[in-house]
């Protein structure tokens, strides 16, 4: 079974997010927006995708505020996490932020909330979801 990782610090989102990728995705779910956890958790390999928050307002990394953007460069910027794929999810989607999220923080994704179309989000993370072959 394959395991998403919530980076959230809502946990209402956190919630309705878990339940969709359970219930509909049959899919594995472990949720923390400690950013010591992600990063662990990514370097041991124990999620196959991340489900990223970009506005983190409480994670802190070594002693600094950081959102879901820099976790992100983080992630993608060590050999070890940077092909995990990880998917940007933001409130505060203007035109032309996908494109500027994504470039910035070299995220594999985005979906914007609220989440309407559950199906759609589902589908959206199994595409990016590694394959056993590989």
């Amino acid at each position: 079974m394959k395991t998403v990782l919530i980076v959230e610090d809502d946990l209402i989102n956190a919630r309705v997010f878990s339940k969709i990728l359970t219930k509909r995705g049959g899919l594995g779910v472990k949720h923390t927006e400690n950013v010591d956890e992600v990063m662990k958790i990514a370097q041991l390999g124990e999620a196959d995708l991340i489900l990223m928050d970009v506005s983190l307002s409480r994670s802190v990394y070594q002693g600094k505020s950081v959102d879901g953007i820099k976790i992100t460069q983080m992630l993608k910027s060590d050999p070890q996490t940077a092909n995990l794929p990880v998917i940007l999810v933001t409130a505060h989607a203007m035109e032309g932020d996908r494109e500027n999220f994504l470039r910035l923080s070299g995220a594999d994704g985005y979906i914007s909330k609220p989440v309407v179309d559950h199906q759609q989000f589902v589908d959206q993370i199994i595409a990016l979801l590694p394959s056993d072959d590989h």
